[in-house]
């Protein structure tokens, strides 16, 4: 597929019909326009060649193939480990918004692993009473679980929403981080 050089739309044939410029390689010498074929004013041409002058191109993210919105919610995918690399990839790491999720996502799941943790020594005192102390650390146990999976999703489906939700505790700690 051919595109102009003067005015970059797709072309076909020898020459762009948007512009009446010549299309194609340097071996060949210009040919005239096709018949019936009107030139478009001169101001239409150089407005278009300036707009493509301003423009950017896509930003630094999009050019690595990833939204601000699915780069924030892989931020909680794997916890605390893509927590740690959204905060070390370049483009990323330069992004408030990601990092907020970035950061949250790591407090969360260091705070879980501090609750588990607390958790095996309750479970370990709660044995001492016969058959009531293992129903009892059990039932926590799939109670904290089951949250813990629960408010995962929940980040996740909040942040891929572009939706900024901040945790009583954690949530600050994070909006803090990410400005710094």
């Amino acid at each position: 597929m051919a595109f102009c050089s003067n005015c970059g739309t797709e072309a076909q044939g020898r020459f762009c019909a948007k512009c009446g410029s010549p299309i194609g390689g340097g071996a060949e010498p210009a040919a005239p326009p096709p018949p019936g074929y009107t030139a478009p004013p001169q101001g239409e041409t150089q407005q278009q060649s300036s707009s493509q002058q301003n423009y950017s191109g896509p930003s630094v993210i999009q050019a690595s193939g990833l939204t601000d919105n699915m780069a924030a919610a892989l931020c909680y995918v794997l916890g605390l480990l893509s927590g740690v690399l959204f905060l070390v990839l370049a483009p990323y790491n330069q992004n408030r918004t990601i990092r907020f999720h970035a950061f949250q996502s790591i407090f969360v799941h260091v705070g879980i692993v501090v609750v588990f943790i607390g958790l095996i020594f309750l479970t370990g005192i709660l044995h001492l009473i016969p058959f009531v102390g293992a129903l009892v650390s059990f039932a926590l146990y799939f109670v904290l679980g089951l949250g813990s999976f629960f408010l995962w999703l929940a980040l996740m489906y909040k942040a891929y929403n572009n939706e900024r939700w901040v945790l009583p505790v954690v949530g600050p700690l994070a909006e803090k981080q990410a400005q710094s």
